[in-house]
């Protein structure tokens, strides 16, 4: 173990894994750890991660990750964690136009949290019309018709890009080596001798050498790591956000995250900025090429590096996406029904078919030198504070013993069969208009670029 922990240690991609892989491996005595990332800086704008905000919720469909998560809140309520953690509770519904799928994936979720001890009598509450939201958050004013779900006190959100710039702060003090930016942070390749990885090759030409690599590149992993597409789908859901004066964001302080399963989610302001962030609900956008490994879907860019790449407009979001957004404020919150929208942009994540992640070794490789941290499946954010020890455990134990989270070559299932994603699939090439403050179609990044208002 000795001879481990100090083993030089490389981990690309500096988001939500490879941040908690980062400060768990320094926390428990690893001395050689370097970590890439092509962003400038932290929160990288790569990074799904790189939020004002994420859900924190322990209602799952799967008793396993209600576990879990129900971990991750108590870890969210320690010291180092709790400055970045608001316990406001969570409205949960589904509107009367919902599909089935919707009504059913919210049952079975509720489920999971019966009998658990962090959930006495009293904790959950049954929603059964929009009077119901009203008694429950006042400061929702708008008709709600129909509305039925439940609120569940024991949840929230993350304040997401501060808790990774903390982490990020912390792990540079714990002396982790970060190198940041276009040429010397950007893996474009892995190094190999033999069947035994040696580390990546930036853009720049400079090599990263390490005795093992762990690759946590999101939605991005399949550029690095091809053979893992079939696995992973990257898709994206349409982010947009109201602009509130002081006044206005106070008159919503404090209230639950609301999410109608059929319309889309939205939390209370920043109390920094006044930035209220509204998210769509889809299935997800894709954006599917051909790879040496079939038609594989891969976060659009600008196309001016990768002759395959797909342009996206910049600044915009689907119109479908935006007239859901619209009608989830009339729904609940209509005096602001007149403010435009703004900061829109589409996040990339990257989905499995199981919605598991994948923590393990890449097939074919010797040494416990390559592995894969990936396939957030759009639930990953709320495990930031115990992510990084599942990691860790396989580095030490040499493989992974949880067959859930092992590299799976044929997966069963498809990118749009999902349990708890409702819609069908959309390639971005596909979207027949889109919305926002400008026209200009440039590089749209795996995250967005709200670092300076987190």
């Amino acid at each position: 173990m000795a001879e481990l922990k100090d083993a030089s240690i490389l981990i690309v991609g500096a988001g939500t894994f490879g941040l908690s892989a980062a400060l768990d491996l320094s926390l428990n005595g690893y001395r050689n750890i370097t970590v890439l990332d092509k962003g400038s800086d932290i929160p990288s704008p790569y990074s799904a991660g790189c939020d004002i905000n994420k859900t924190i919720r322990a209602e799952y469909e799967d008793d396993f990750y209600t576990s879990l998560a129900l971990e991750a809140i108590a870890a969210w309520k320690t010291p180092f964690f709790g400055p970045f953690y608001a316990e406001r509770g969570l409205v949960v519904v589904n509107s009367p136009t919902g599909p089935s799928k919707s009504e059913n994936s919210v049952n079975r979720a509720v489920l999971t949290l019966k009998g658990r001890p962090e959930y006495p009598s009293g904790t959950l509450k049954k929603i059964k019309s929009g009077h119901d939201v009203r008694s429950i958050v006042p400061q929702l004013t708008g008709p709600m018709e129909g509305w039925h779900g439940y609120f569940n006190k024991y949840g929230g959100y993350a304040r997401a890009g501060r808790a990774m710039a903390k982490i990020y702060a912390t792990c540079k003090e714990l002396g982790v080596r970060f190198i940041l930016g276009e040429q010397d942070g950007n893996a474009v390749s892995l190094l190999f001798h033999g069947k035994r990885c040696k580390g990546v090759k930036a853009k720049s030409g400079r090599e990263h050498l390490a005795a093992h690599t762990i690759v946590s590149l999101g939605a991005h992993v399949g550029r690095l790591i091809p053979s893992i597409t079939p696995q992973i789908t990257a898709k994206a859901w349409a982010v947009a956000h109201l602009e509130l004066t002081p006044e206005q964001a106070r008159s919503l302080a404090g209230i639950p995250v609301v999410n109608c399963r059929d319309l889309g989610f939205f939390f209370e302001p920043d109390a920094e900025t006044g930035l209220l962030k509204l998210c769509a609900h889809r299935a997800g956008l894709t954006n599917f090429e051909v790879s040496d490994h079939g038609r594989a879907s891969l976060p659009a860019t600008s196309g001016r590096d990768e002759s395959t790449a797909t342009y996206v407009p910049s600044g915009q979001i689907p119109k479908e996406d935006e007239d859901k957004i619209a009608a989830l404020i009339a729904a609940t919150i209509p005096q602001f029904s007149s403010l435009p929208l703004t900061r829109k942009f589409i996040c990339w994540c990257g989905d499995t078919t199981d919605s598991n992640f994948i923590i393990d070794y890449v097939p074919d490789t010797e040494d416990r030198s390559l592995m894969v941290f990936s396939g957030d499946s759009g639930h990953a954010f709320k495990m930031l504070p115990i992510a990084g020890r599942w990691a860790r455990e396989v580095l030490e134990l040499g493989e992974q013993k949880l067959e859930r989270w092992r590299w799976k070559g044929s997966p069963e299932g498809k990118a749009d069969e999902i349990s708890w994603r409702f819609g069908d699939l959309q390639d971005v090439k596909d979207v027949p208009a889109w919305v926002g403050e400008e026209e200009c179609r440039t590089e749209q990044l795996g995250g967005h670029h709200l670092k300076s208002n987190l």
